[in-house]
């Protein structure tokens, strides 16, 4: 399972990476935010940390404003890696070279189509 969450920053870019990869049969774990008004981002990194962290989730992804909250939040948690990524280079080499177990977007700045291929990079590369 991978699991997701967002803020009011990443609602949009986060509800169309969760529908595109469930049309294809992925199994998804949403823990919100569910729309635009205002939220407190550590509190959703939380859900998806927890989740990657205990094992009940094999990855895990953040979408905030500009991805930078959401990163400095999760690497605080013993055991995730969370790489903020803006393309596929990044996608590629977060699992590659470093393991990451939590992939981080910016909902401003990361068009849907170019964040469906960076997710689908970074499912598919293995750590070294």
């Amino acid at each position: 399972m991978i699991v997701f969450a967002c803020d009011h920053g990443g609602v949009e870019l986060k509800d169309f990476l969760v529908d595109s990869l469930r049309t294809d049969g992925v199994v998804i774990g949403d823990y919100g935010t569910y729309g635009k008004d205002s939220v407190d981002y550590p509190d959703y990194a939380r859900e998806v940390c927890q989740r990657v962290v205990s094992g009940e989730a094999a990855r895990g992804v953040l979408v905030c404003t500009s991805g930078i909250g959401m990163s400095i939040i999760a690497n605080k948690f013993s055991g995730v890696r969370a790489a903020l990524v803006q393309d596929l280079d990044g996608a590629r080499s977060s699992r590659e070279h470093n393991d990451a177990n939590v992939l981080v977007l910016s909902g401003a700045k990361t068009d849907k189509s170019l964040a469906r291929q960076i997710i689908d990079a970074w499912l598919a590369t293995p750590f070294a």
